[in-house]
């Protein structure tokens, strides 16, 4: 790598930003031939600041600034600091702005709560899942993705929801081997749209999980809520076991045959009741008895992404790099 590249890349590397990332946004056409042109360096990095929501005249000076810096809303933070808050926020809002242009018009959910969003879901199937989420989300003209690529080295970012205009996207960074944990993410995550916890934000960024993140302020609590009404009908469902001393297969077969009844998915029952209970490793064991061996998660939701994008809208560059953070890219 020529020398200018290799001070751009360090320069993406000191200001937060993976190398998974910067190799994502990195454009294809780039060559060894272009790196003595200096329209052509120029040129990489438009490409890369409009990729990575940065200012390109940052690049081309000595340090990187970022155009979403401090606005976003963050939960549960730890040890990011704000170099990696700014660069969480960048890529979020810039993927989001991406996915909003390549989704149709959306249908406004004003007025909606989550037991009318439940009614309407269960109208065509028996539990609110998360195929059942998805379809719901695409319908309305809210996109969801499943990132693979993630801008800080390690993945501290749960979930982030981007708000442009009245136009909102979802980008879930949970990876699990069965739906109904992602399917709990993507609920909670639509809580706080619905219940509009980004009025004055371009960004909520859940960096733990919020099932298990214990410094919850209100605004979690009243999306965990939003998630358990959608996924069960009830803000609080009263889950009695019966039996202490349950193990993974008798809950899988208690959820399973208990689940027609209240109209509540048996992955999402059994996760209920570790809820309850705490019996977390019990009901994580007992979801490989209710599903069968354990799936690509992510690629599901993203195939789905894959096929309801109208990647027209959003060009080949833009849509290159995001085939590249959703793992689609052959």
């Amino acid at each position: 790598m020529d020398l200018e590249s290799s001070k751009l890349r360090r320069g993406l590397r000191e200001a937060g930003f993976s190398d998974q990332v910067i190799d994502a946004a990195w454009p294809s056409w780039w060559s060894d031939d272009l790196a003595a042109d200096p329209s052509g360096q120029a040129e990489l990095r438009f490409a890369l600041a409009r990729k990575l929501g940065v200012s390109p005249r940052g690049l081309i000076g000595e340090r990187v600034e970022f155009i979403w810096n401090d606005e976003a809303r963050f939960k549960h933070l730890s040890t990011e600091d704000a170099h990696q808050r700014a660069a969480l926020t960048s890529f979020g809002v810039t993927i989001g702005r991406s996915l909003i242009r390549g989704t149709p018009s959306p249908t406004p959910l004003d007025g909606f709560d989550a037991h009318l969003i439940r009614n309407a879901v269960l109208a065509n199937q028996n539990y609110v899942d998360l195929g059942g989420l998805l379809a719901l989300c695409w319908g309305v003209g809210i996109p969801v993705i499943h990132l693979r690529v993630f801008p800080l080295d390690t993945k501290s970012m749960h979930a982030m929801v981007v708000r442009v205009e009245d136009r909102y996207a979802i980008l879930l960074g949970r990876d699990a081997g069965y739906p109904a944990p992602v399917a709990f993410t993507l609920a909670h995550e639509l809580g706080h749209l619905v219940l509009g916890h980004l009025r004055d934000t371009p960004a909520l960024v859940d960096l733990k999980d919020p099932a298990t993140a214990p410094d919850r302020d209100d605004q979690e609590v009243e999306a965990d809520e939003f998630a358990l009404s959608l996924l069960t009908g009830r803000p609080d469902p009263e889950i009695e076991t019966g039996n202490r001393s349950f193990n993974a297969p008798s809950l899988a077969n208690a959820v399973t045959k208990a689940a027609p009844r209240y109209r509540i998915e048996p992955g999402t029952l059994a996760l209920c009741v570790a809820h309850r209970t705490g019996a977390w490793s019990r009901a994580m064991a007992a979801l490989k008895f209710i599903y069968g061996e354990p799936k690509q998660v992510w690629r599901e939701v993203n195939d789905i992404a894959a096929e309801q994008i109208d990647w027209e809208q959003i060009g080949s560059e833009s849509g290159e790099y995001l085939q590249n953070v959703m793992g689609t890219r052959a």
